[in-house]
């Protein structure tokens, strides 16, 4: 998501008690940083956070961390957090490479994927959020019944994405292929990417995938 640098961004997230910069020193930490033992919700590229931070007020009983690469983006997501003073919401600034040496096996119970980089060109593959090396990744993160929600308006990396979590072993729990026009458009949150491509017109496509230990 391209938006204009914030010249206070780094400052801003330096001196924030719920945005941690340098999350490896959180690993296997995450329910005491919270003060509970309830699930945790984990996005990989939140962007300025509508569809997290809306999670988080509608469950409170789920905490929820947002993890965003680009730190002027995260200030956006910062800026709701401080307004509405949430407690089950956390921001990382981080990228998906390094999950591993941020949440410990096992640590989160759900993952989301909205609208990531599809990276349509072959030689970039490795670069998509669902090739197997970070399915990988997902499996040793994520406890129990492990849960990945995924949508997107590319239908390139959606089938791309359906073929790589078969091979990896997931099941597919819900599939649509028009999701603002499917029986789970009533319980959808909406991400400000997906409200952008509605209006265009764009198709949204929509898995949830799930792989039993």
């Amino acid at each position: 998501m391209r938006v204009r640098n914030r010249a206070d961004a780094g400052e801003r997230l330096e001196n924030s008690p719920v945005v941690f910069l340098q999350p490896k020193y959180n690993k296997g930490k995450w329910k005491e940083i919270f003060g509970n033992n309830n699930p945790i919700h984990l996005e990989i590229g939140s962007g300025k956070g509508k569809f997290i931070h809306t999670l988080a007020e509608r469950y409170p009983d789920i905490n929820f961390i947002a993890m965003e690469a680009q730190p002027t983006v995260l200030t956006f997501l910062l800026d709701k957090v401080e307004e509405t003073h949430r407690q089950n919401l956390k921001l990382i600034s981080g990228n998906a490479e390094d999950l591993l040496e941020y949440f410990a096996d096992g640590e989160v119970t759900q993952l989301y994927l909205n609208f990531s980089d599809p990276w349509p060109k072959t030689r970039h593959e490795k670069r998509r959020l669902t090739f197997h090396t970070f399915l990988e990744k997902y499996e040793t993160i994520l406890n129990n019944k492990k849960k990945i929600v995924q949508k997107t308006d590319n239908q390139g990396l959606f089938e791309y994405s359906l073929m790589s979590y078969a091979k990896y072993g997931f099941t597919f729990n819900k599939l649509s292929l028009d999701l603002t026009n499917s029986i789970y458009e009533e319980d959808n949150v909406h991400t400000e990417y997906e409200d952008k491509f509605i209006k265009k017109g764009n198709r949204i496509y929509m898995v949830e995938v799930i792989k039993e230990k």
